[in-house]
């Protein structure tokens, strides 16, 4: 037995309204589900991209869910998968939408990695699979 895949990522934002807006409207993801001050969802290929409000996820939930509090402080980092030929792209269209580029960088190995922020401050990334050696 042995874990095939991630299922779900997460980050944190206090502000979900600008997460929505971002990851919808910037990164063209669909929502799939909103639970207005405790979180928005996301869908990424066939995996999901969770945004939560660390402050409400902290406390355990109330009506019986057995889900474990949980929460992060300080910026997380996810990076999405994509060709390079896409990463020029994504790049003309975040600075089309005036989100700043931190960071450009092509590994030793093969493959780049295009680096920016989330209005909450989370370090995101487009990286072709081939930095870590997958197709």
């Amino acid at each position: 037995m042995k874990v095939e895949r991630i299922l779900e990522t997460v980050l944190y934002a206090g502000d979900l309204d600008a997460a929505e807006r971002f990851y919808g409207g910037v990164l063209g993801l669909e929502c799939f589900a909103r639970e207005a001050g405790r979180h928005v969802f996301f869908r990424c290929g066939n995996q999901v991209f969770l945004v939560f409000d660390p402050a409400v996820t902290r406390v355990p939930p109330s009506g019986g869910l057995a889900i474990p509090p949980h929460g992060a402080t300080g910026a997380g980092h996810v990076c999405f998968a994509c060709t390079g030929a896409d990463i020029d792209r994504w790049r003309a269209r975040l600075v089309e939408h005036g989100v700043a580029i931190e960071s450009e960088f092509e590994w030793p190995q093969g493959g780049r990695s295009l680096y920016f922020r989330d209005p909450a401050g989370n370090c995101l990334e487009f990286a072709e699979p081939r930095i870590w050696g997958l197709a």
